[in-house]
C-alpha cells in the first residue's frame, strides 16, 4: 500500500532545501526527528483541508476500517471525541441531549461545556470499578422510552480501560428503533477491525466511532482515527474535516501524520496473522496466570485485566513487575492492567509472567462500588465556565462540582461538572486517591 505523506517528507529531509519556513528547529537533529518534522509547505497538503496526499492516504485507511469516510487526528481521541459529539448535534435529528454511559472520558465532559448540550446518564446496575459501566439493551430500551424525543446520540465507552467490551450490535439496534445515533469511544479498540471476525465498533453497526491508533498500533503518540459508518447519514461524512478543525491545532503533527501513513501499510501487510499470533500468545499467559494464582478478569483480546488479591492492591502489584523490569498501562486499588500487540516479543510475555511469580493470598468477593449519582444544580457549561476554587476532597460533601479532577489514566470523573457532591462520591474521592477538587465558589 502506497504512502504518500512519509514518502513525502523523507523526500522533503533529503533535498537540501534551505528550510526558510517553521518550524525553528529547521530540520537540525536536537532530538533526531527533525528532519522529518515539517509544516505545510508547497506539496504537503493541509490536514483540515486536504485533498492531496493527506486525502490520498485517509482514503486508505478508510478502505481498511471499512468505513463511510475516516479522517486522521494528530491530537488523540480526545479531539475525535469533541468532533462527533459536534457532528451528532448539528447533522443528526435536531435534538440537544446526549444519553451517556458514565464511564465517559473526560475530554466528553469538556465537549459537554463546549457544545452546551444535556446529558441523561446511562448508570450500571452494579459497580465493580470506576472504569466500567456495563449497559444491556434492555436498560438502552428503557432510558430511551422514556425521553420525549429521540437524543441526538447515545455514546459509549467500549473497550473500557479494564478491557469490558459492549454489545455494540444490541445497543445498535436499539438505537436504529429510536432514530438516533450511536457514536463509540473505541480508543483503546483500533486492532479491533483486524482480528476474524471483526469486533470493531463500525462492523457491529456503530454510526461514529474514534479510535487512538496510538494506543494499540504502531503509530506516534496522539494518531487517531475518527470513523464514520457507510450506513450513517452522508451529512456527517460532508462535514467532517469542519468538525475536527473546530476542535484541532492549525499546526498538526507531520510526524504523527507520517505514522499514521505508514500504520496503513503495516495494517495491509500480513498485520492479521501476526495479531492472531499474539491473541493466542496472550490466551496461554492467562492460562499460566490462572494456574499460578492469579484471577484474570475477562477483557478484550490484547488486554492483560489482573484482579489483585486480598491484601495487595493494584499499585503494589505494579510496583512488584516494575521491580521486574515490567512497566504497566494502569493500576488501581482492584486491578492491574498491562496491553500488548504484535509488537511485544515472545520474551516481553516470558518476562511479564516471571515477574507476576506465583500468587499465594486469597480472593474474596468485591462489594459493589457506591453511585455517585450527584443532584445536578447546574449544566455543564455554566459550571466550567463559573468562577471555582480548589479545597481538599474530604471538605468537598454538598459543594457542587466544577471541574473534573480525576488523573490520567483512566481520566474519568468521580462527578461531573455542576453536580453537587455527595457521601458516595466522598468514599470515591478516598478510594481512588483523589485529594482535590475543583467546586464552585
Amino acid at each position: 500500500m502506497e504512502t504518500p505523506i512519509a514518502d513525502f517528507v523523507r523526500r522533503y529531509a533529503d533535498s537540501g532545501m534551505v528550510r526558510a519556513h517553521m518550524p525553528g528547529h529547521k530540520g537540525k537533529p536536537f532530538l533526531g526527528c527533525e528532519a522529518l518534522d515539517i509544516t505545510e509547505i508547497q506539496g504537503a497538503d493541509s490536514l483540515y483541508e486536504a485533498d492531496g496526499m493527506i486525502l490520498y492516504s485517509e482514503s486508505h485507511a478508510g478502505e481498511l476500517f471499512g468505513s463511510g469516510r475516516t479522517v486522521y487526528s494528530t491530537e488523540g481521541s480526545s479531539q475525535c471525541i469533541r468532533a462527533m459529539l459536534y457532528l451528532a448535534l448539528t447533522c443528526g435529528n435536531g435534538s440537544r441531549t446526549v444519553v451517556a454511559a458514565r464511564n465517559v472520558h473526560r475530554s466528553f465532559v469538556y465537549a459537554a461545556a463546549l457544545l452546551d448540550f444535556e446529558i441523561v446518564w446511562l448508570w450500571p446496575e452494579c459497580s465493580t470499578s470506576l472504569c466500567g459501566c456495563p449497559v444491556s439493551a434492555e436498560t438502552l430500551e428503557r432510558t430511551l422510552a422514556t425521553l420525549p424525543a429521540p437524543p441526538a446520540a447515545v455514546y459509549l465507552t467500549s473497550p473500557d480501560y479494564l478491557g469490558s467490551v459492549a454489545d455494540i450490535s444490541a445497543l445498535a439496534e436499539v438505537c436504529r428503533k429510536y432514530g438516533t445515533l450511536l457514536a463509540v469511544d473505541n480508543a483503546h479498540g483500533a486492532y479491533l477491525r483486524f482480528l476474524e471476525p471483526s469486533c470493531h465498533p463500525l462492523d457491529l453497526g456503530a454510526d461514529l466511532c474514534c479510535d487512538s491508533a496510538h494506543k494499540t498500533l504502531p503509530a506516534l503518540t496522539g494518531g487517531a482515527y475518527l470513523h464514520i459508518s457507510r450506513a450513517a447519514p452522508v451529512s456527517l461524512r460532508e462535514n467532517a474535516k469542519t468538525a475536527m478543525a473546530m476542535f484541532g491545532s492549525t499546526s498538526p503533527s507531520y510526524l504523527t501524520l507520517a505514522s499514521l501513513d505508514l500504520c496503513n501499510r503495516y495494517l495491509a501487510d500480513g498485520y492479521r496473522e501476526r495479531l492472531r499470533e499474539m491473541c493466542g500468545h496472550l490466551n496461554e499467559a492467562r492460562k499460566t496466570l490462572a494456574a499460578a494464582g492469579w484471577q484474570i478478569e475477562p477483557s478484550d483480546p490484547l488486554r492483560l485485566t489482573v484482579k489483585a488479591p486480598s491484601g495487595m492492591t493494584g499499585g503494589a502489584l505494579a510496583d512488584r513487575l516494575r521491580e521486574n523490569g515490567v512497566e504497566c498501562e494502569y493500576a488501581d486499588p482492584d486491578f492491574l492492567v498491562l496491553m500488548l500487540t504484535p509488537e511485544n516479543s515472545a520474551a516481553d510475555i516470558e518476562r511479564l509472567l516471571h515477574a507476576f511469580g506465583t500468587n499465594d493470598a486469597v480472593y474474596v468477593p468485591q462489594p459493589p462500588l457506591p453511585l455517585a449519582r450527584g443532584e445536578q444544580v447546574c449544566s455543564v457549561r455554566e459550571a466550567m465556565f463559573a468562577p471555582r476554587e480548589t479545597i481538599p476532597a474530604a471538605q468537598s460533601l454538598g459543594r457542587v462540582c466544577g471541574a473534573p479532577t480525576v488523573g490520567c489514566p483512566p481520566a474519568i470523573p468521580v462527578v461531573v461538572s455542576g453536580e453537587r457532591i455527595g457521601p458516595e462520591a466522598l468514599e470515591l474521592f478516598r478510594r481512588y486517591g483523589v485529594e482535590q477538587v475543583e467546586v464552585l465558589r
